[in-house]
């Protein structure tokens, strides 16, 4: 599922940027859930930095932009400004950015985690990079997360990243492409509904591979292994689909059910 929004940001350098006109309008496509927000069209804030203050949040004045379309957001090009979308996927969220005309990013990683901030910034859980494909492919995707790393690759983020396209270049019904990743090729094909399937290719269970610190203790992989965390021990699985991820399906013992109480009081 996502949602996006179309914003201008005004970035200068990196010693000191702003975020001026910041004119946000949100939609949702078909595949998208609604938004019910039928009077909520355009909202033009001031916002400064060293740390992102808002400098009028008194009074906003809320009306429809006067012929205002989608692509008029994504075809603006001004010298200084950032344009971006915001996107998320199963609540992970993104600031996408197109980035096609070079293969480095319009910002900085610092300026990623500024941007990314929820109270000062605009708030997400990274921004995403569309550039030019290399090595035969049509596009490539980066990523800087919200602490400034970047990570190879995200399952979310691409499937923001194939809509986010779609719109870009106006690909309509059902269609395919290849991007480049740091965790290699990855192939998402766009649905008749919209909706987009991404084929994550084998999952990478060797600690070694995927990688992990906790040792391996079941053929050289980290599968149902004990981890205490704050006195609660779980049972977890690392296992790489192109970024390390370490799953639970619940603690041990019966100590799941006093980690809910304890949560829930």
């Amino acid at each position: 599922m996502a949602i996006a929004a179309t914003i201008s940001v005004h970035l200068t350098t990196p010693a000191r940027r702003s975020l001026s006109s910041f004119t946000s309008s949100f939609r949702s496509s078909s595949s998208f859930f609604s938004l019910q927000m039928d009077t909520l069209k355009s909202i033009t804030t001031s916002i400064r930095n060293p740390k992102f203050r808002v400098i009028s949040a008194s009074s906003i004045r809320i009306e429809a932009p006067e012929e205002a379309s989608p692509a008029s957001f994504l075809d603006r090009k001004e010298s200084g400004f950032l344009h971006f979308v915001k996107y998320h996927g199963l609540g992970n969220d993104f600031i996408l950015v197109d980035n096609r005309d070079s293969m480095e990013p319009r910002i900085t990683p610092e300026q990623a985690v500024k941007l990314c901030d929820r109270n000062f910034g605009i708030g997400a859980d990274g921004v995403i990079f569309a550039m030019p494909g290399i090595n035969g492919t049509d596009y490539t995707m980066r990523i800087f997360n919200s602490d400034g790393s970047e990570p190879e690759m995200c399952g979310n983020g691409v499937r923001c990243f194939a809509r986010y396209i779609a719109e870009l270049d106006s690909l309509h019904g059902k269609q395919s492409f290849t991007i480049h990743t740091g965790a290699g090729l990855i192939v998402p094909e766009i649905q008749e509904d919209g909706k987009v399937r991404v084929d994550m290719g084998e999952p990478i269970l060797k600690a070694l591979d995927v990688p992990t610190k906790l040792p391996a203790n079941k053929d050289q992989s980290v599968v149902k292994s004990r981890l205490e965390v704050d006195g609660v021990t779980w049972n977890v699985t690392c296992v790489s689909m192109g970024n390390p991820h370490c799953v639970t399906f619940g603690t041990a013992g019966n100590q799941v059910c006093v980690f809910l109480k304890a949560y829930l009081m």
